[in-house]
């Protein structure tokens, strides 16, 4: 266990650049918090690249059994408690953290299995993002989509709001919303967006088979170049006077609804 006391040291310096885009990207590496995000990071076996205690978690009997299941081969820092509290990015820190590489799937390249994908187009809240990563996690979709133009995935709310689905559920990058619905509609995928005008229920429409549920932002929904490209416009039904859901909610919907109606016909 290697203690750092000093606010310039590198490390240090490193965990409070990975807050920002620019740290993350320059770098190629990201920094989770707490004992069971970090627990759940090393039952997965994602590779970690160091860890950062602070002195009162260190002090925990739990800590030794945490710590243990990282191996030999994880070097970890030791900080003081008020040293901690500066890089963490939380305002209770549970005195643990990792850095993690980054390793990015591009959607070209994936094995997909004709299951149920959610494309997301312009999602920039952090929260809804990683809402509807745990969402499609937790319903059994075969992957989410994540093209530029979404909010970063290794935004540490975003990954706060993922409780771990992160590490369960394949994210697959692209350059663009376009070239996304363009590349699963050749591998087969029938392209649903959500959107207020759609013609079809989510509740009267066959979503069985490939489908690719493609979820707008609340601010603009899907783009003029999606609803084109879509074979189908959905919508969710509503009875009550608001005029359109929270993104990470619709999306939850769509998802569980669509899943019912595949596995129905298993």
């Amino acid at each position: 266990m290697i203690r750092l006391t000093g606010s310039q040291n590198p490390l240090v310096k490193e965990i409070r650049a990975l807050k920002n885009k620019g740290g993350r990207e320059e770098t190629g590496r990201y920094f989770i918090e707490g004992v069971r995000f970090v627990a759940e990071a090393l039952k997965e076996r994602i590779h970690i690249r160091y860890l950062m205690v602070s002195e009162t978690f260190l002090s925990d009997v739990a800590s030794e059994e945490l710590l243990g299941s990282a191996g030999d081969g994880v070097d970890c820092y030791m900080l003081p408690d008020s040293l901690f509290a500066s890089i963490s990015d939380t305002q209770a820190p549970q005195g643990i953290l990792a850095v993690l590489e980054i390793r990015k799937e591009q959607l070209e390249h994936a094995e997909l299995n004709g299951g149920l994908l959610v494309l997301l187009e312009g999602i920039k809240d952090p929260g809804n993002m990683g809402t509807i990563i745990r969402t499609a996690d937790a319903a059994g979709c075969e992957g989410v989509v994540v093209p530029a133009g979404c909010v970063d995935i290794y935004n540490p709310k975003v990954l706060r709001s993922t409780m771990g689905s992160i590490f369960h559920i394949p994210v697959y990058h692209c350059s663009d919303i376009e070239a996304a619905v363009k590349t699963v509609h050749e591998k087969g995928y029938k392209i649903c967006a959500s959107h207020l005008d759609g013609a079809s229920s989510i509740y009267k429409a066959d979503l069985t088979g490939p489908v690719a549920l493609v979820i707008g932002s609340e601010a603009e929904g899907v783009g003029e170049e999606t609803v084109k490209a879509a074979d189908m416009l959905l919508k969710i039904p509503m009875s009550g006077r608001a005029e359109s859901l929270n993104a990470s909610v619709a999306a939850g919907i769509m998802i569980f609804e669509t899943m019912r109606q595949r596995n129905s016909k298993q």
